[in-house]
């Protein structure tokens, strides 16, 4: 008995006709375009568009054979690249959009990798494979907007669960097989991913005239290589059976043996490092800290990846000293570490230009470490200062990803800056740090999208309460340090971790300090001017210094802003009482007192807790017995 026509194996006679023919289609739609001008829309902004016409949400992940994990990874990946070009795009009322002009051809060089794509009733690994189902998004979401389809060919198979079940698939093919309509408005494409869905929308200036929408009768191009057959006689294709990594037809001449082993063996290793489910993992990480490198260690495995600014132990940069043992690859991004200091130290250590540069160094830091994201990297985590980045360019879509908070969000930080600022508009600090409003945007979409922020700080935590991870905070070794000489009277000593800013809380200091006639030990920079401190007593010390917890009585930081308490930390370590805001983020720890910002009685009265029992007159002439120091 002859095997069934559709049934049966291809033969390399017809895959040789089926090139010689698709190469003839490709120079031809190739002369056509050119001759017509056909070229990709360019980019838009959102704000200009504010009605939503149409959505498609399709699931990422559909497998769940082993064998075909690399696969989904490979076409997920495959997604973010077109996403990159497709997220954005603005087309003009009567323009024409082409998938194919606004993606470009997916090549290995463009970074595409091989996922599965369906091919003469063949599921097959071929470079860019995937993209289908952002085709057909496209073609769901132009119908729905009510928009004129140019040009649109359907799948000759089906799929089942596809969208050419529901006769709403574009089928594609570099470049012959294209997907083209035209808006009646103006419109933009928004694409994106999140860990488990493809997103599609189109956003227009107007909202369209509602009409239940109707796909074309299997409209086709002129240029299609095959008439395909209606839907309904359309094959119904089973995956299992067709698929090159588990149909078994050794036979074939597309079966690789050693392809399909590549990707058994890639999936075997990931389900021994931690299973299929969860998938490798990788580390972007910046400046290294205590709390984080604690996290590292317990949570790494051995197929994971780490990418880091700089080899920190090798050379002897402390700040960036990562623990890179049993990560399967480390990466670095050493060019861009070296210019951002380079350029950091240049302007000096503060103003807007340095914020700026730290913003580019950020950035630049971003593209360098994102080559550590390889296909097969399902799970991230990411430093704070990477992520908007890493969001905005689409790296993160497709995968479940955690962020290492090290400080508070971009839009909460503004909002609390422009309040203080609203009360006392003549400390002209409170002014200066905004970021551009895009990377506001950016960085709070990616953390309403994160599945888990860690972090140390309790004040970050708060702003989170279901997702947060709170570590706990490591007190550095401060045997070095002098710190508990008896304070007197006329030498009561203060330490103001500073810089000298309103953000600080150098306001509120300076008054108590007046007042109370305090000593005060300046360890940051002056920001407000030379005089600031003028009729308080004040000597400078350095963080780095043995000698600047001599003689304190406490360490105050009654700051707006706080995001590297390690000064207070130290101080901690070595038995000095600490004054901070909820803004400092170490409340819960023992010797530490939590006070208003802004609030000078609140401050007073927690000074005068910690400060040496000797009565004190304060401006209110009341005597009062100052209690000795907190945790003694």
């Amino acid at each position: 008995m002859l095997p069934i026509p559709e049934n049966r194996l291809p033969s390399r006679v017809a895959a040789g006709i089926f090139y010689c023919k698709a190469s003839l289609l490709q120079l031809r739609r190739g002369y056509i375009d050119i001759a017509g001008s056909v070229r990709c829309v360019p980019s838009g902004s959102r704000t200009d568009f504010p009605f939503l016409l149409a959505e498609s949400r399709t699931t990422l992940w559909i497998e769940e054979n082993l064998a075909e994990k690399s696969l989904q990874l490979g076409k997920v990946e495959n997604l973010r690249r077109a996403l990159r070009k497709l997220n954005g795009a603005a087309i003009h009322a009567g323009g024409l959009f082409s998938f194919w002009k606004q993606i470009g051809r997916a090549t290995h060089r463009r970074g595409y990798v091989p996922g599965r794509q369906l091919r003469e009733g063949c599921l097959f690994p071929a470079i860019g494979g995937g993209l289908c189902q952002l085709s057909n998004a496209l073609y769901d979401v132009s119908l729905q907007a009510e928009c004129e389809i140019v040009e649109r060919h359907p799948h000759s198979r089906i799929v089942p669960g596809s969208a050419a079940a529901r006769d709403r698939d574009a089928a594609i093919a570099w470049n012959y097989l294209d997907l083209r309509f035209r808006p009646s408005q103006p419109m933009l494409i928004e694409a994106r991913m999140t860990s488990d869905e493809l997103i599609v929308r189109l956003y227009g200036q107007s909202t369209p005239i509602k009409m239940p929408p109707t796909p074309p009768a299997n409209f086709v191009s002129l240029t299609s290589l095959t008439n395909p057959p209606p839907r309904n006689t359309r094959k119904i294709l089973d995956p299992a059976a067709h698929s090159c990594l588990t149909c078994e037809q050794d036979a074939c001449f597309r079966h690789n043996s050693k392809l399909v082993k590549t990707f058994l063996s890639e999936n075997n290793a990931l389900e021994e490092a931690g299973g299929k489910e969860e998938g490798r993992k990788a580390y972007l990480v910046g400046e290294c800290t205590p709390e984080f490198q604690e996290y590292l260690r317990t949570n790494r495995r051995a197929a994971d990846l780490l990418g880091i600014p700089i080899d920190g132990k090798k050379w002897r940069q402390s700040r960036y000293a990562w623990d890179t043992d049993v990560y399967s690859r480390v990466v670095t991004a050493s060019v861009q570490t070296v210019r951002r200091s380079v350029i950091s130290r240049r302007l000096g250590k503060y103003g807007a230009a340095r914020l700026q540069a730290q913003l580019e160094g950020d950035e630049a830091l971003a593209k360098g470490l994102a080559e550590t994201l390889t296909p097969d990297a399902a799970r991230v985590c990411v430093a704070q200062s990477l992520l908007p980045y890493l969001w905005r360019d689409g790296h993160l879509g497709g995968r479940r990803f955690e962020v290492l908070m090290t400080r508070l969000p971009l839009q909460t930080l503004h909002s609390q800056l422009d309040s203080a600022l609203c009360a006392h508009s003549e400390r002209r600090t409170l002014v200066e740090f905004r970021a551009p409003d895009w990377l506001v945007e950016a960085e709070a979409e990616a953390l309403a999208a994160a599945h888990q922020l860690i972090t140390a700080h309790t004040g970050i935590a708060a702003l989170y309460p279901d997702k947060t991870l709170l570590l706990d905070w490591k007190l550095p070794d401060s045997s070095h340090l002098s710190s508990t000489m008896p304070a007197t009277l006329s030498g009561r000593k203060i330490v103001f971790p500073g810089p000298t800013a309103a953000r600080k809380g150098a306001y509120e200091l300076r008054t108590i300090a007046r007042e109370l006639d305090l000593e005060i030990v300046l360890l940051g920079s002056e920001l407000e001017g030379d005089g600031f401190w003028e009729g308080i007593r004040t000597c400078r010390s350095e963080r780095g210094s043995s000698d600047w917890l001599a003689g304190a009585a406490a360490v105050v930081q009654p700051a707006l802003v706080e995001d590297n308490p390690r000064t207070l930390l130290r101080a901690l370590a070595a038995g000095v009482p600490v004054i901070a805001t909820e803004a400092c983020g170490i409340d819960g720890l023992p010797c530490v007192q939590i006070v208003p910002f802004g609030d000078t009685d609140a401050l007073r009265s927690a000074l005068l807790n910690v400060l040496p029992g000797v009565p004190v007159t304060g401006l209110y002439g009341l005597e009062r017995a100052v209690m000795t120091r907190v945790g003694r």
